[in-house]
């Protein structure tokens, strides 16, 4: 690849992390009242807590904000640790949708979007049509990022250098060590499965090789929970401990999974689109943590409780 491309690139993860980080907090902007009436009242029964979680998540299209949002409420005492860590596992399934939108592949209708937002910012001055603008103008700057991306990895298909890079990952531990790096580094999972999906639409990255990135991709998200909780009190500390416990063990299972059974060609059968098979194996994947995590959340609490006792602290 030559400068140019490499520009390319940075300059599409740039687009792309600007427009999710102007949508996210666009339509925060729209529903904050509301969010915290919801995320106070509506999450004391397990099932319910996990659905809000899904739902809130979709809405902001960050499960880092959520969390964030979730360890502002445990910290100041508005929400009990437990009712924090079932939203918290709904948050992991409803951040998946952005991978889901991203394999729409709408890029064609991208420029409109931004434009429609851009009218709807100077033409409108009540704040509602103000924010809904710059969720327009957010998502087709995440579109015109991924393009910019996709566009730029093509010269990728010759280089011999990526190719035996490529092959350092082909062990399952070491991709998930690399995409939690690379995730922690931009601090968005979101932006890391766009960049996969880009990567496998080229053919550069084989599905069966791609699924152990994504999740790595989880992992590398809950360092965005640690920096949040560092000044916060003991259950603040709790709920980032536990985010990060459930997504190692659902890496653990499903890596096993997918290197003993065929679960990879099951979610490959679904679509021959490859960021389809990326988003619905994300999808996949953070639903059936969550339900394997169910069977076992109180021992999981007990066990943060211990790692994190309180020692004549208030939590």
């Amino acid at each position: 690849m030559k400068l140019n491309d490499w520009l390319g690139v940075l300059s599409g993860l740039a687009l792309f992390l600007y427009g999710m980080s102007l949508m996210s907090e666009s339509l925060e902007q729209l529903a904050v009242k509301r969010l915290k009436v919801i995320l106070e009242t509506l999450t004391k029964h397990r099932w319910q807590a996990i659905l809000i979680g899904v739902i809130v998540t979709c809405i902001l299209q960050s499960s880092s904000a959520m969390t964030i949002l979730l360890i502002g409420f445990v910290n100041v005492k508005l929400m009990r640790l437990e009712n924090a860590i079932w939203v918290i596992m709904g948050a992991n399934i409803g951040t998946t949708i952005t991978g889901q939108i991203v394999a729409l592949d709408i890029g064609m209708i991208a420029p409109i979007l931004a434009m429609v937002g851009v009218i709807l910012t100077l033409v409108c001055h009540r704040k509602m049509y103000c924010h809904m603008g710059y969720v327009c103008i957010g998502l087709g700057f995440l579109f015109i990022g991924l393009d910019m991306m996709s566009i730029s990895f093509l010269p990728l298909n010759d280089s011999q250098i990526f190719i035996n890079f490529l092959d350092f990952f082909s062990n399952p531990f070491f991709a998930v060590i690399f995409a939690m790096i690379f995730t922690a580094i931009i601090q968005s999972s979101s932006a890391s499965i766009a960049i996969l999906q880009g990567l496998c639409a080229q053919g550069l990255i084989p599905f069966s090789q791609a699924v152990y990135f994504i999740f790595g991709f989880d992992i590398g998200t809950c360092v965005t929970a640690f920096l949040a909780s560092v000044t916060g009190c003991l259950n603040a500390k709790r709920l980032a401990l536990f985010h990060l416990l459930m997504n190692i063990i659902g890496m653990f299972i499903f890596i096993g999974l997918c290197m003993f059974t065929p679960l990879v060609g099951y979610i490959e059968i679904l679509t021959q689109e490859p960021m389809r098979q990326i988003a619905n194996m994300h999808t996949f994947y953070n639903i059936a943590t969550t339900l394997i995590i169910l069977l076992f959340d109180k021992y999981l609490i007990q066990l943060i409780y211990i790692l994190i006792p309180n020692n004549g602290k208030i939590s």
